[in-house]
């Protein structure tokens, strides 16, 4: 099962995606489209200048990041790698990763291998 969008498709049938028309719809900032199968989460995300994804580590999965449109900076273990329409940056799981716009309108694609939803953590009960 794929879904894309807000769409499911059945087995064996695929998505085709026009990346620079969902950066270009609207003016949302963050995620703007997403697909998701039993095996790969795929995600389209738009910030502005300074804005973006703070530091943080992923324990869990690689992540490849390819820039779509404007121009960014994605910094791993705190070296920074500029970003621009048709640059890939391959990001190891357990890495400190932050990534930022450097003008309006910086787009880029992740994709990774599935993983579970992200969970608050349980409340431990008292002593």
């Amino acid at each position: 099962m794929l879904r894309s969008g807000g769409m499911e498709y059945g087995p064996g049938q695929g998505a085709v995606v026009d990346l620079l028309a969902a950066v270009q719809r609207g003016a949302a900032r963050g995620p703007r489209w997403s697909a998701e199968t039993t095996d790969l989460d795929v995600n389209l995300l738009v910030f502005g200048a300074g804005e973006g994804v703070a530091e943080h580590v992923n324990q869990e999965v690689d992540v490849l990041l390819v820039g779509v449109a404007g121009g960014g900076t994605v910094e791993v273990e705190g070296v920074p790698h500029a970003v621009r329409a048709g640059t890939a940056v391959l990001i190891p799981k357990g890495a400190r990763r932050a990534i930022r716009g450097a003008g309006a309108g910086f787009a880029y694609l992740t994709c990774h291998r599935r993983r579970a939803p992200l969970r608050p953590p349980t409340p431990r009960a008292g002593p």
